[in-house]
């Protein structure tokens, strides 16, 4: 079956398992970071969300438990994507769909993999994360109807623009009081919204395709 060709209805029980899965995503992601904050002994939230994990050279310094927290956090949410993305293939959603979610989803399996003070991988994964995701969001509106699609082109337009707003200015200009780890929560948590709101959309199109 093409990729490209809308789901089948005799697919419900593998778009579940995707839906199911994206909404984990959110929650394991959002929780994963709380945790990780909440067992570093002076972490602010001005600070690099990767800080949690450890620090970039030429200082690295990484605290456990949280390190392992949160670089498990990445692992476990990237890889929950990916799962997802595997079942949307399956029951032929749309290339469009699908592809960018399983860039995004490769790009956070590989900041728990790379943690901060693997430079320059890490800022690597961290860039394509943040870029994709938001891609991901902005062109998942091409394959799912309204509002969704409305609200996915908001959250990704949004985080792209926030992370532009990070290349080109900083921690500088209007949001400076934000510092790079406020500006970085804008682009990240937009993100986690709409990987949620995916999941939930899914799971409702499932519903909706078992009654009839």
């Amino acid at each position: 079956m093409s990729p490209d060709k809308e789901p089948l209805v005799d697919s419900v029980a593998d778009t579940a398992i995707a839906g199911v899965t994206l909404l984990l995503t959110g929650g394991i992601s959002l929780l994963g970071i709380i945790t990780a904050e909440a067992y570093h002994p002076d972490y602010a939230t001005t600070q690099e969300i990767s800080d949690l994990g450890s620090t970039a050279p030429p200082n690295p310094v990484s605290y456990e438990p949280t390190a392992t927290i949160f670089n498990g956090t990445m692992l476990a949410s990237g890889a929950a994507v990916l799962v997802a993305v595997y079942f949307l293939y399956r029951v032929g959603r749309p290339r469009v769909l699908w592809l960018p979610l399983g860039v995004f989803g490769f790009g956070v399996f590989g900041v728990g993999v790379f943690p901060g003070d693997m430079t320059p991988w890490h800022g690597l994964f961290a860039l394509l994360t943040f870029t994709s995701g938001g891609i991901a969001a902005v062109l998942a509106a091409r394959a799912t109807p309204k509002p969704f699609s409305s609200v996915s082109v908001l959250l990704g337009g949004f985080s792209l623009a926030s992370l532009l707003y990070a290349l080109v200015l900083g921690d500088t200009g209007p949001l400076a009081g934000l510092a790079f780890g406020g500006i970085e929560r804008w682009v990240v948590y937009p993100l986690l919204v709409w990987v949620t709101g995916l999941g939930g959309f899914l799971l409702g199109e499932n519903s909706m395709n078992q009654r009839n």
